[in-house]
């Protein structure tokens, strides 16, 4: 009798302690799509070997900070100029908004990179590895962070893979008040650790299964730090090739974030050595050498 009478009462219970309010609703993709870890890491490496050099000019918002200083400092956004070839040479030139006058101009040619800084009469040298980090985050910037960001490597004959599933949840345009559910395919990449049976994350690479195209990566260090985080969006044709036009790098450890909006792009054209000489440092200049 108590039972049935406690069951009498739970709707009006439900009315008085509950509340209801709105969310944006979710949506499928109309697509879904569907693939295999063999698949996905040939697919990952015909992309990376269909590029042998790759020439962009891209538009460059940079800001610095975050939670760990409680600021965030925006920087007006520059041209940039990424020239690549594999094997290792990379120059990256920034050009300072309306006067076009040089920012930074950097440049390696796999093993060790140059860094001309025109307005602070500065110049580095040295690894492309960061040592011993500067406390502005832009001097922390390395030729490998573009060209890991540009080209997404698949796993080497030594490395690993492994394929989870999940879903994502995004918001494609925020004019419009609704989310987007996506399913997800995960490749984690890892290497076995000598003479033991850790394993060392390398990337993971997240691939959206409404189109199987990459929309993120994230790359770890040796001692298995996240150290960058790389987003992909707006995919469109750049000639025979289909590529983002918008790169997000975000490097947590730095507290920097830079937006990369691809303007032109043009890949397997013949590019000289001349291309990747270390730009003159003046001697006026204070240059740091790095080990």
């Amino acid at each position: 009798m108590a039972a049935a009478a406690l069951l009498c009462l739970l709707p009006a219970l439900a009315g008085c302690l509950s509340t209801t309010r709105s969310v944006m609703q979710t949506h499928p993709p109309e697509h879904v799509l569907s693939s295999s870890l063999q698949t996905l890491v040939a697919e990952t490496t015909s992309r990376y070997d269909a590029i042998d050099t790759l020439n962009a000019k891209v538009e460059v918002a940079a800001s610095t900070g975050g939670g760990k200083q409680g600021k965030v400092v925006e920087y007006t956004t520059f041209t940039g100029y990424v020239i690549l070839r594999k094997g290792g040479s990379l120059r990256f030139v920034g050009l300072a908004p309306v006067v076009g006058s040089k920012l930074m101009d950097m440049v390696t040619d796999g093993k060790v990179f140059t860094m001309v800084i025109p307005p602070k009469s500065r110049a580095i040298t040295g690894s492309n590895e960061v040592g011993t980090p500067s406390s502005n985050p832009l001097e922390n910037l390395r030729p490998t962070i573009f060209s890991d960001a540009f080209l997404i490597r698949s796993a080497a004959h030594d490395e690993l893979v492994s394929l989870v599933s999940d879903d994502r949840i995004y918001q494609p345009d925020p004019t419009r008040k609704y989310v987007v559910t996506e399913p997800e395919y995960d490749i984690g990449i890892y290497r076995t650790v000598a003479n033991g049976s850790e394993l060392k994350t390398q990337r993971v690479i997240h691939i959206g299964r409404a189109t199987l195209l990459p929309y993120q990566q994230d790359i770890y260090d040796a001692a298995g730090q996240l150290v960058t985080v790389v987003d992909y969006d707006d995919y469109k044709p750049f000639g025979k090739q289909t590529f983002p036009s918008r790169i997000t790098i975000h490097r947590p450890l730095d507290q920097l974030n830079l937006v990369l909006t691809l303007t032109q792009l043009t890949v397997n054209q013949a590019l000289e050595d001349d291309a990747f000489q270390p730009p003159r440092i003046p001697a006026s200049y204070q240059v740091q050498r790095l080990p």
